[in-house]
């Protein structure tokens, strides 16, 4: 079957912020305002759901709520794209509450996200077999200026079914949050080269398949559980093979190791064509045993290429993976492209 592809985000359209996770605080409040000025600055319409305003231990409101406004989004003919303001902890307690059936049925949307989020977003796509989009938070876009890699996400969003997107790796990138935390809505603070690897330690690789994937950290929760449908997604979806991307955040190279292993068990990586790893967030090895150690006992053995220190996730900026496109990754001497076929 193929893929569905939502309609292509077009300038005038109306954007939805709504927090299935954590919500912002009282004194972060300026960061979804700063944002709602640059979005529209772009030419975009925002709202944003009571949701994101609020935060009480670790969540924006009871699931109930947090579910409730999510599905009104969904369903909101008058609303093209949903970002959601950032991650947090808990949004596998929203899964039971929505309609699966119903989001089968309704036409797909972009939602655009990423840690906890990327919880929803894989099953959302690999149960109604609709395209969704890792990336940028709405919060980070309270930015004055947008980064070249970061700004990807308009140009994504806006691609039809059929168009294809190119996107590289960065210059720089941002190995600390502290500037962030302490200076909020002025942007990212780059200080770091950006340089992908290749485990295997050859300058050059290339590989292809369906983008599929995740923060590490919070998809491991799904397995063995009724919203883990990886497998029959993949024999539906991804005939061509999947090309997995990974990232993580506070989890030491045991853990990492521990979750890899865990989704290896499950299957997840019995028709991967290769794989991306994030740059590694809030990350300590373990004594000797380090990430590289962690990659080479989960993926040594099936000979296909794997690539890390990727621009995803927790460190950014980060490239937007479409869950469901069809990729093709090119690696030359530690830059890589990803190109993305809306087919």
């Amino acid at each position: 079957m193929p893929i569905q592809y939502p309609k292509p985000l077009q300038q005038g359209d109306l954007i939805g912020v709504t927090a299935p996770s954590s919500g912002v605080e009282n004194s972060l409040h300026v960061l979804l305002s700063k944002a709602k000025e640059q979005v529209e600055a772009k030419g975009y319409s925002v709202v944003i759901g009571e949701t994101a305003w609020t935060q009480k231990k670790g969540r924006s409101g009871e699931k109930e709520q947090r579910a409730k406004e999510l599905m009104d989004f969904l369903e909101d003919d008058r609303i093209t794209a949903i970002i959601p303001p950032w991650g947090g902890s808990f949004s596998m307690e929203i899964l039971p509450l929505l309609d699966w059936e119903k989001l089968k049925s309704i036409p797909p949307k972009w939602i655009l996200g990423y840690s906890d989020i990327s919880t929803f977003l894989f099953v959302y796509t690999t149960i109604t077999g609709n395209a969704s989009a890792h990336g940028t938070s709405f919060t980070e876009l309270s930015a004055p200026e947008w980064d070249m890699v970061t700004s990807k996400w308009t140009e994504v969003l806006e691609t039809p079914k059929g168009g294809v997107v190119i996107q590289h790796s960065s210059d720089s990138y941002q190995s600390s949050w502290d500037q962030v935390y302490k200076n909020p809505a002025t942007g990212f603070y780059f200080d770091s080269k950006t340089e992908w690897r290749n485990l295997n330690g050859q300058t050059k690789a290339e590989f292809s398949g369906r983008l599929l994937g995740g923060c590490l950290s919070t998809l491991r929760v799904l397995i063995g559980t009724p919203y883990d449908q990886v497998n029959d997604y993949i024999s539906t979806y991804a005939e061509e093979g999947v090309v997995w991307y990974l990232e993580s955040v506070g989890l030491d190279a045991a853990n990492i190791y521990r979750s890899l292993w865990q989704m290896k068990q499950a299957g997840w990586f019995k028709h991967a064509n290769g794989i991306l790893i994030g740059r590694a967030s809030r990350y300590t090895d373990n004594n000797d045993f380090t990430l590289e150690d962690a990659l080479v006992d989960s993926f040594a053995e099936d000979g296909i290429p794997v690539l890390y220190n990727v621009d995803i996730g927790h460190a950014p900026p980060q490239n937007v993976l479409v869950n469901g496109a069809y990729s093709r990754v090119v690696y030359n001497d530690s830059k890589g492209s990803i190109e993305m076929n809306f087919i």
